[in-house]
């Protein structure tokens, strides 16, 4: 009897929902189009398109005001880890550096939108990420990626999410008026104090308004402190397995347990430095040590409970990846591990869009 080689599925035709990307910020320090396919950073819509990226989480971040913003050092988890080595970590960003700083690259993304020409929609709820998805239209999530740029009073998140706003991470990994982040020098996420009065008030803040709250980069006991006062799934947008590589920046299985209990996900970092065992910024590595994160995750939370958040455009990715356009060759990985279809689409996106709407309503 002759066998027949069934064809393998278009990997691309699987789209991929991601929760966490710096290209704001990026675009901003190399002058790049967004509509033209560049070699520069790691997403432009032609490369989207190719590698079967819907959209995503489009993190607004306030770089350290000292720092040239072309520089992108303000960002570099390298250049980080020296500088708490030295204890010359960042301080706090003003808010009056912060706030018109990231009124500016929010209004960027509202006007790449607008210049799509219907190609790119900012999305407010489950119901529009939804029909972008089935129609082909590159889905732009706005978030905020640490909250210097909220006042205490909160006029600005109301301003904010007026304008389109839907999830917060609370702090970068610096200290802010709400919390205090993880440096990346650190093995362990206990680094510190939980969250301020003024965090607490912005906890519920984004609880009664819907914003979706992002505890990647907060410390442990900022952590624990969110899960007390939230009445929302608890998310960590773009974090990995602290089991597996032991960074200030990944997961405890305590962690990783209570997010399951929540009904939150957690969204796999491709960070070669939060992938790897040992820590190190090396391009050469497999998209198997990816797969091994989450396959950890799988089994500690559920297949419905883990999605991708990149780090696209803010870190170093693993050669095999290089770009957004590399995505079917990870989920080409996971399938040579077993992931059937119907799994691979949940961590594509289905999952994010449960998280979502049970976060934002339908």
């Amino acid at each position: 009897m002759t066998s027949v080689l069934m064809p393998k599925p278009d990997m691309t035709s699987i789209p991929v929902y991601d929760g966490h990307n710096d290209t704001v910020l990026n675009l901003r320090a190399t002058g790049r189009s967004f509509f033209d396919r560049g070699v520069q950073g790691h997403i432009d819509l032609p490369r989207a398109r190719e590698g079967g990226l819907a959209g995503g989480f489009f993190a607004v971040f306030v770089p350290d005001p000292a720092t040239p913003p072309a520089t992108g050092t303000a960002r570099d988890p390298g250049a980080m880890s020296e500088r708490v080595a030295a204890g010359t970590l960042p301080p706090p960003v003003p808010l009056a550096d912060a706030q018109p700083y990231a009124m500016t690259e929010l209004a960027r993304l509202l006007r790449l939108e607008a210049e799509s020409g219907g190609t790119v929609r900012v999305v407010r709820t489950a119901t529009e990420l939804r029909r972008c998805l089935a129609e082909g239209v590159f889905a732009v999530q706005l978030h905020l990626e640490g909250a210097e740029a909220i006042d205490p009073g909160m006029d600005a998140l109301e301003v904010f999410y007026a304008a389109g706003l839907r999830s917060i991470g609370i702090v970068w990994s610096r200290p802010n008026a709400f919390a205090h982040g993880v440096p990346f020098g650190s093995p362990s996420p206990d680094t510190g104090p939980g969250l301020t009065d003024a965090g607490k008030d912005l906890v519920r803040a984004c609880n009664r308004l819907r914003i979706m709250l992002d505890l990647s980069h907060l410390n442990e006991q900022g952590f624990w402190d969110v899960a007390a006062i939230s009445d929302a799934p608890l998310v960590a947008t773009h974090s990995n397995a602290h089991a597996l590589c032991p960074s200030s920046r990944n997961l405890t299985d305590r962690q990783l347990d209570a997010i399951r209990e929540s009904s939150g996900m957690v969204g796999v970092n491709f960070h070669v430095g939060f992938l790897r065992p040992d820590g190190q910024r090396d391009p050469d590595t497999s998209l198997e040590i990816v797969a091994d994160h989450v396959d950890y995750l799988v089994q500690r939370l559920g297949p419905d409970k883990v999605g991708f958040g990149s780090d696209f455009d803010g870190a170093t990715m693993p050669a095999p990846l290089g770009d957004a356009a590399g995505l079917p060759r990870l989920l080409a990985t996971l399938q040579a591990r077993g992931y059937d279809d119907a799994t691979l689409t949940l961590l594509a996106h289905e999952n994010w869009l449960r998280v979502l709407e049970q976060t934002w309503g339908a």
